[in-house]
């Protein structure tokens, strides 16, 4: 099977390059299944019940999220009620959302779908690692694809996570700093791996923001408010290639769509 997971969807930018080319990435690239962080997807921090729809709509299966997930409370009854989102496992047992999900993808395989947070650098959470175990554990042993999200700042942590888990699940892919890193690459136990796979939104910004925002607030220390960029709007994310009665990943690949190869992505989508 073919499993698309998209980066962080940034405000409305990312979410209209999402909506216009996913449909045709599923045509032109085969895909079985398409994953999205939509952590920020909601005017660049939080997700809303319409939004989450809109994504759902555009051929999106599953949705991860990370450290802004309660920054939208109307988001709630989502987290609550709907069986293809997830929030980080190591958030406290309390937090409201499903630790992990089961998802059907278009070829019929059953994928386990999993978000966790990083510690280095981020706000005090509980530990991946054990929220990892717990989660897995937890999974039916028939759901042989398992993905990871692993949202986290620091690239050590990442790899560590990625080598803890290699071999029990099929990906772990990082979300979180909206840089795409050039380090994917297949374990030797099976598992598909990249630090970040980017962001989605505007390229022409500090990781989604304004530019003249951010570097006011940054030379002035006068408050600004961070609004979302909206040039070179990009879809950054990676595709795994996985068999699907092991589990195991047997290759990975970056990519990166333009606004420019939209309309042919568009006219794919109609052929289908």
């Amino acid at each position: 099977m073919r499993l698309l997971f998209i980066g962080d969807i940034v405000g409305r930018p990312g979410r209209d390059i999402v909506r216009r080319g996913v449909p045709g990435l599923i045509v032109d690239r085969q895909l079985d299944l398409v994953i999205a962080n939509a952590e920020n997807a909601a005017g660049g921090s939080g997700l809303t019940p319409e939004i989450y729809k809109e994504l759902v709509a555009a051929g999106v299966d599953a949705v991860t999220l990370g450290d802004h997930i309660y920054r939208r409370r109307e988001i709630f009854p989502i987290l609550q009620r709907e069986e293809n989102i997830v929030r980080p496992a190591n958030l406290p047992d309390e937090a409201i959302g499903r630790t992990w999900a089961t998802v059907k993808a278009r070829n019929g395989s059953l994928v386990g779908v999993v978000s966790l947070m990083g510690q280095l650098y981020m706000k005090p959470i509980d530990s991946p690692f054990t929220a990892a175990d717990r989660v897995l554990a937890e999974m039916p042993s028939d759901v042989k694809v398992r993905f990871v999200d692993f949202h986290a700042e620091a690239t050590g942590e990442a790899q560590l996570l990625g080598r803890f888990l290699d071999g029990r699940v099929s990906a772990v892919l990082g979300t979180h700093t909206h840089v795409p890193t050039a380090d994917e690459t297949v374990f030797p136990g099976g598992t598909a791996f990249q630090c970040d796979v980017g962001m989605t939104g505007p390229f022409d910004s500090v990781i989604g923001r304004r530019i003249d925002r951010v570097l006011e607030t940054r030379l002035t220390a006068n408050p600004t408010a961070f609004d979302v960029a909206t040039g070179d709007v990009r879809l950054s994310g990676s595709i795994v290639t996985i068999d699907d009665e092991s589990g195991k990943a047997t290759a990975i690949e970056r990519i990166c769509v333009r606004e420019e190869e939209l309309p042919a992505l568009e006219a794919a989508a109609k052929r289908s």
